[in-house]
């Protein structure tokens, strides 16, 4: 697996979520007042569908497989089977508010059965610090939670600025989803709880050290928030209570193969302690992992071994068993100044994430000092875990499991600094679609083919909206990557061509943004009582929805990494 690292500009009171081609524009005013405005997905025309279901898999199968899918896919058509199927989605999308939501959710992530660590959850990279002692990493901890609880004030005053794109206002909602919620494993599908939704508020995140976890209440009885000072001194006592290094981490567990966790939870709660001390985890407000110093490296390989720090902890010796995985926000503060986060993907897409971590680098910025009285405030709670020799096995083989996942992670952090997007907007070409046709490039020079290619479309243009497949490898494409290999084309040759595959990447970006892919409403036609056709599903699946290279765009605080995997 290569893990690749996007770094990229945010310029201060904008946001760009994933491949959104223009600017979006924050605009204050009450968050939720465009919401019930907003128009319902489309359901794209089924010829359509299929039509860009054959023009994406044209590039990456042989001529032979292409026309017999052609044959499949008419059979589809006339056959009876896609117009029932397409009257299924029609009804759906006439009934619910996004015809889409639920089933994106299930699908890309509740019904994954794979680790969350490493596979579906994102890390971001703050930038160092240089902590000359204890207190520094206290100090530092204390002003993040401040920060990211000055962020949800605005949420629960209803007053986050909306952000609009072309003047059309954007989908709000997973802003509401990522404080105080948390994936729940299953046996064979996980859910998502939220429990901002409760009648009584949380008022407590969760912070772990050296594997043991607490619960730190960050509001005083009248509702106002603990000041940084207090919730520095509430953190030295939890750092002077966990001085242990020998406990077991039971927040391992949660990297396991969902199945394999599903059971050791339904296990692990049988017991009455456990069971409250895992409800607080998952009610807290967000979790703040105080980790222990990493491995030594060179400056070089900093960057790359703290991405991987915020994808796993480094391993069952190191910093892994140090996190709860489910948790939706886990904030990592190193002893020796790694700090970021690692966050699960299935409450919320990227851009509320890079928001809220823009926001609080630049609340942690502020040098002006709140001073508080002083006065005592109750120890936080040591949540307590008891250990039976069956969760003791659990833990074991989740430490096994995890050191395997680490040692088969390759993670390579690339900052390239010969020209930036000014260059391709020099020459009239989307810096985006530019540096998709690079990897597209790339990988060709090196296995000589191309392959299928997702780059996410953000759909928060309308209610409930998630995010669809951009299909970067197209005919255009092909035609480029091969020119450029071609010793008899000509430069300007090669120029129209990538001038053409950029264009057809823009459209495609349009498409998926507006209207939909192929990949959403051809993998949706199956979800309800009828199945599509085995021949065509297993086309669908084995072809264009395997994804060999997996790519997004964020534009970010500079001084700001977000990390995501792409397979190879």
């Amino acid at each position: 697996m290569l893990a690749v690292f996007v770094k990229a500009a945010l310029r201060p009171g904008l946001v760009k979520p994933c491949r959104l081609v223009r600017s979006v524009i924050q605009i204050p005013e009450r968050t939720l007042v465009q919401q019930e405005g907003l128009p319902k997905l489309p359901v794209p025309p089924l010829k359509q569908t299929c039509e860009r279901y054959l023009a994406a898999l044209e590039p990456i199968v042989s001529e032979e497989e292409l026309e017999h899918t052609r044959q499949l896919v008419e059979e589809f058509l006339k056959g009876g089977v896609g117009e029932r199927l397409q009257k299924g989605l029609e009804r759906r999308a006439r009934k619910t508010d996004n015809w889409l939501s639920e089933w994106w959710m299930q699908s890309a992530y509740l019904d994954c059965r794979m680790p969350v660590a490493v596979y579906t959850s994102p890390g971001v990279v703050l930038p160092r610090m240089r902590f000359h002692d204890r207190q520094g990493q206290m100090r530092f901890a204390a002003k993040l939670i401040a920060g990211v609880l000055d962020f949800k004030k605005m949420i629960d005053t209803d007053t986050l600025p909306i952000e609009y794109l072309s003047e059309k206002p954007l989908c709000m909602d997973q802003y509401y989803q990522i404080l105080s919620s948390c994936r729940i494993p299953g046996p064979k599908r996980d859910t998502v709880v939220n429990h901002t939704l409760g009648k009584k508020p949380i008022t407590h995140v969760t912070v772990v050290h050296n594997f043991q976890f607490f619960v730190l209440d960050v509001y005083h009885s009248d509702g106002t928030p603990l000041t940084e000072d207090q919730i520095y001194m509430q953190l030295e006592k939890i750092w002077n209570s966990s001085l242990q290094t020998n406990k077991e981490p039971i927040g391992i567990l949660t990297s396991q193969h969902r199945n394999t966790w599903g059971k050791a939870y339904n296990n692990l709660i049988k017991d009455k302690t456990n069971k409250e001390s895992v409800r607080a985890i998952q009610k807290s407000i967000f979790t703040v992992c105080l980790d222990a110093p990493m491995p030594r490296v060179s400056d070089e390989l900093y960057p790359s071994r703290v991405a991987a720090q915020m994808l796993h902890g480094g391993g069952a010796r190191w910093n892994s068993g140090n996190r709860w995985f489910d948790k939706t926000l886990q904030f990592i503060v190193g002893e020796d100044g790694t700090c970021g986060l690692v966050y699960e993907h299935a409450p919320a897409e990227g851009p509320p994430i890079v928001f809220l971590i823009d926001f609080v680098v630049k609340y942690m910025r502020r040098t002006e000092i709140v001073r508080s009285p002083m006065f005592p405030l109750p120890m936080p709670l040591k949540l307590r875990f008891n250990i039976t020799p069956e969760v003791k096995r659990d833990i074991e083989r989740a430490k096994q499991n995890m050191n395997m996942m680490v040692h088969d992670l390759d993670v390579k952090v690339l900052m390239f600094s010969h020209f930036g997007k000014n260059v391709p907007k020099q020459h009239k070409l989307s810096p985006d679609a530019f540096v998709q046709m690079a990897l597209q490039l790339a990988y060709f020079r090196m296995y000589n083919m191309c392959c299928s290619t997702y780059e996410s479309a953000s759909l928060r243009m309308f209610k409930y909206g998630r995010t669809d497949a951009i299909r970067a490898t197209t005919v255009d494409s092909f035609k480029f990557v091969q020119a450029m290999q071609d010793p008899a084309k000509q430069n300007a040759e090669r120029l129209a061509l990538l001038q053409g595959a950029v264009q057809t990447h823009k459209e495609h970006t349009y498409n998926a943004r507006t209207k939909l892919s192929v990949q959403v409403p051809l993998g949706c036609t199956g979800a309800g009582t009828e199945p599509v056709p085995e021949s065509l599903a297993e086309c669908h699946a084995d072809r264009d929805t395997h994804n060999v290279l997996s790519v997004l765009e964020l534009r970010r605080n500079p001084l700001t990494k977000l990390c995501e995997k792409c397979n190879v």
